[in-house]
């Protein structure tokens, strides 16, 4: 189906439309939104099964929200922008959950030569040395993730942030440490 390329509804008239369930309001929306999402999803790992139930997942979230008075559209593109950012944190959530983990067998200490071994043992080593010397924020934000497996929510909690704000700077742990253990590889 053909994407509407543009939108015939004000913010407050696709509240309104969401708020009374008008058929119109809703097919455009419906129509208009799934193209971009079910576009995120497969090019993130998906397919088109997997976008359909985030996108229906992220529609009902959006039109309880809006019906509930939790979201109040601060832009003309804000209804639109919210449904696509609940369900693009919905494919990453998706990503990041145990249904999704992939797992590999772990070769045997007898299936590497010793000098893989001492070069495992070095590169260890290091990645703890320069864990030490992380800031502690960074510390304490990457074991509550990955060792303690916390949320994001529950860690940005912890320190009075935002999600967004724990998200972030979770980031930027992971690159600051990828980025000193990778000196040690060349």
């Amino acid at each position: 189906m053909q994407e509407p390329t543009f939108n015939p509804f004000t913010q407050d008239e696709l509240i309104l439309g969401i708020k009374s369930n008008e058929p119109k309001v809703l097919k455009w929306l419906y129509q208009s939104q799934y193209p971009k999402i079910e576009k995120y999803v497969v090019a993130n790992n998906g397919d088109e099964d997997q976008a359909k139930d985030i996108f229906q997942e992220a529609f009902i979230t959006v039109w309880n929200n809006v019906r509930s008075d939790k979201f109040i559209p601060e832009n003309g593109t804000a209804v639109t922008g919210y449904l696509y950012q609940i369900a693009k944190n919905k494919w990453l959530d998706y990503l990041r959950s145990s249904k999704y983990q992939k797992t590999t067998n772990l070769e045997t200490k007898h299936d590497r030569s010793e000098e893989e071994e001492g070069n495992s043992e070095s590169l260890q080593n290091h990645m703890e040395a320069e864990f030490k010397k992380l800031g502690e924020n960074c510390r304490e934000i990457l074991k509550r993730f990955y060792f303690q497996k916390q949320t994001m929510e529950t860690i940005a909690e912890a320190f009075q942030w935002t999600e967004a704000t724990a998200r972030n700077n979770k980031y930027r742990c992971i690159q600051r440490l990828k980025e000193k253990v990778n000196t040690l590889k060349h």
